[in-house]
């Protein structure tokens, strides 16, 4: 095989629509730019503009950085863990995982992952593993026999 004889497959390609020659080309006329307006015209580039007021995204303002690849967090108190428990749709004798809540409707949906923290009081002995949790939440539930794995990395302190 030589450079000169490489090109596309079959149908990976098309050629490029000329529009404006004629009415039986399909695009001609108004070439698929609809009728007149300020879109039809050349030259256009409206998308913030608000025919010469101060458009919306400059009137706000803007503060800080919010972060596009953070990641959320479902939050679970263990109280509300308890009363699961307490009303029969969590057993305590099993693992409580991510799975586990969202199955017997604790939490809706697990997003990034689940965090637990300390609202409420703990009187049984349970194993729960999230992908977080805080330090009080930790205490409550090793303080009433029972244990909390995090599934999540964990950061180093520096």
């Amino acid at each position: 095989m030589k450079l000169n004889e490489l090109s596309d497959n079959l149908g990976a390609t098309s050629d490029r629509m000329r529009v404006g020659r004629g009415v039986g080309s399909g695009k001609g006329k108004t070439a698929g730019r609809g009728v007149k307006g300020q879109k039809a015209r050349s030259g256009v580039a409206i998308k913030g503009f608000e025919g010469g007021q101060m458009p919306i995204h400059m009137r706000m303002p803007k503060r800080g950085f919010n972060n596009p690849n953070a990641k959320k967090y479902a939050w679970v108190n263990v109280g509300r863990i308890e009363k699961a428990i307490t009303e029969g749709k969590l057993d305590a004798k099993s693992t409580i995982d991510e799975a586990a809540l969202v199955a017997s409707g604790v939490i809706r949906r697990a997003k990034d992952g689940i965090r637990l923290l300390a609202k409420g009081e703990v009187s049984s002995k349970l194993e729960i593993v999230v992908t977080g949790a805080s330090k009080a939440a930790i205490e409550a539930v090793e303080k009433a026999g029972g244990s909390v794995k995090i599934t999540a990395p964990v950061k180093n302190a520096e």
